[in-house]
C-alpha cells in the first residue's frame, strides 16, 4: 500500500492557492499586456495567450474566453514570479529575438514574395509570421 502525499510534503505547492498581494498585483499587471488568441468552434469560444500558449480559457462569448483567458494568463505569470523563472516579452512590445530559416526552390520563393506583396506586407518573413499565427 502505498500513501498519497499532500504537495506539501514533497515541496510542491498547490496552483489554486492564493498568491501573495505584490506577487499578484505584478501579475495581474503583466497579463494585461498579453495578446489573446481566439477561436469560435462548436458554439463555444477558446482563448490561449499568444505568449504562452498554455493559458487557455473558454466561454459562450468572446468576451467570456478573453476574461477566463486572462485570469489563466495572470495564474501562470504569478507562478513564474514566485518561482523567478522568465516572464515572456509580451509580442506587443516587438521584440522578436528568434529566428529560423527555411530553404524554397525558386518557385516557391517567387510566390510567397508575389504574395507578401499583393497583401501588403513589407517581406515574406512578415507574411509567413502573419498567415501562421492566424491559424493558431
Amino acid at each position: 500500500m502505498s500513501a498519497k502525499l499532500k504537495s506539501s510534503e514533497v515541496g510542491v505547492k498547490a496552483i489554486d492557492r492564493s498568491f501573495e498581494r505584490q506577487i499578484l498585483a505584478q501579475a495581474r499587471k503583466l497579463a494585461k499586456q498579453y495578446q489573446i488568441v481566439l477561436k469560435f468552434e462548436d458554439g463555444e469560444w477558446y482563448g490561449h495567450g499568444l505568449e504562452l500558449p498554455g493559458a487557455r480559457g473558454d466561454g459562450k462569448t468572446a468576451a467570456v474566453a478573453v476574461t477566463n483567458t486572462r485570469e489563466v494568463l495572470v495564474t501562470m505569470l504569478a507562478y513564474m514570479l514566485e518561482e523567478g523563472l522568465a516572464i515572456p516579452v509580451p509580442a506587443s512590445k516587438g521584440q522578436r529575438s528568434e529566428q529560423i530559416n527555411i530553404r524554397l526552390t525558386p518557385v516557391e520563393k517567387s510566390i510567397l514574395e508575389s504574395r507578401s506583396r499583393a497583401k501588403g506586407f513589407r517581406g515574406v518573413a512578415d507574411y509567413l509570421r502573419a498567415a501562421a499565427l492566424a491559424a493558431v
